[in-house]
């Protein structure tokens, strides 16, 4: 077996010094792009691949970044994970998918994770930060952390996220230009942020036509499937129940719909659903659910990015949250309510 192709290989054939090498391989914008093309040519020609562990070594870096989310088994990070890993994948960095299920001690976990070097940084999705170790200050603003679609206020990191105040408004203003007047929500786990926001503008929505928010109109899930239906079932043990959902996220939407179901209720005949995420799977449920859009892709390339500026040194702390547009994708769960 042929030995493993150096550096100064690429080096003689490129008839240019090592460090040259090294800078172009790197990106250096000390070489220029012609030599830099040439000495990319001759590694893939050489099948040349970087000994991580040396660079590793060298730079005390693990090339590699968590992304940490809330319930791994949730198909909704699956696009997200996709951008994030190709913005990756073009800077030399390996992608680790962190779980913490909620549980407190996994989310200290990961955090260790990124204070003891076992990855450069970490991109957030669960909207929480774990309290101080003992004898550390609370403010872990120094640590390369970027926030992204939730909202952690006061925490010094960069975010990327969507509106969800606007967003959740245009979903129940969907249901008012529909006729519905009685429309409830069933709201993520109060009091994070997202959830909030996402209450917000349906109150919003619920103001702005006049229409008044009854009591029991405004229940509370954790965005698990199990909870929408918990949460509609409540609903419908009103004594004037509501003709129209808007859920705070697929999942909960389609709990809503089974329960509708039981209780002998056609959606959208006799109710409408709303959700937000607009998961792989709402396209293909009965009916096709009317959901919220969030562009999953370009939240992980940005978030990538933005880890990317921090890991540089970039100053992006300072910068205000990129936020990304959504959309309203209207199908068949949502119709006019039954006179």
């Amino acid at each position: 077996m042929s030995e493993r192709p150096k550096i100064k290989d690429i080096a003689e054939r490129a008839g240019v010094s090592v460090a040259t090498v090294s800078r172009a391989l790197s990106g250096s914008s000390l070489v220029t792009d012609e030599t830099r093309q040439r000495i990319n040519a001759l590694a893939r020609e050489l099948n040349y691949r970087p000994n991580v562990s040396a660079r590793n070594l060298r730079t005390r870096r693990s090339m590699s970044v968590l992304l940490v989310v809330r319930d791994v088994g949730n198909p909704f990070y699956l696009e997200i994970l996709k951008g994030v890993e190709a913005t990756a994948r073009e800077a030399g960095y390996a992608v680790l998918m962190g779980n913490t299920e909620n549980d407190p001690d996994r989310e200290v976990e990961y955090f260790n994770m990124l204070r003891d070097g076992h990855a450069d940084g970490m991109i957030l999705m669960t909207g929480k930060l774990p309290p101080p170790e003992p004898g550390e200050s609370a403010d872990l603003s120094h640590l390369p952390v970027v926030i992204a679609l939730e909202m952690i206020e006061g925490s010094g990191f960069p975010h990327v996220q969507i509106d969800n105040v606007a967003a959740a408004e245009a979903a129940v203003d969907h249901l008012i230009a529909l006729g519905h007047r009685r429309i409830a929500h069933i709201a993520g786990p109060l009091p994070e942020v997202m959830a909030l926001h996402r209450r917000d503008g349906y109150r919003a929505a619920m103001k702005a036509a006049g229409l008044a928010v009854p009591e029991g109109y405004e229940v509370r899930g954790d965005y698990l499937l199990e909870s929408g239906e918990a949460c509609a079932s409540d609903l419908f043990a009103l004594p004037e129940p509501p003709t129209a959902i808007f859920a705070a996220n697929d999942e909960m939407a389609y709990g809503a719909i089974h329960a509708l179901r039981r209780l002998g209720r056609e959606v959208p005949g006799d109710v409408s659903v709303v959700g937000f995420d607009d998961l792989y799977l709402s396209k293909a449920f009965y009916p096709p659910l009317t959901t919220v859009s969030q562009p999953r892709a370009d939240i992980g390339r940005t978030a990538m990015s933005q880890l990317l500026n921090v890991l540089s040194d970039g100053d992006v702390a300072a910068e205000p949250a990129i936020v990304l547009p959504t959309t309203l994708n209207i199908r068949g769960s949502t119709a006019p309510p039954r006179k």
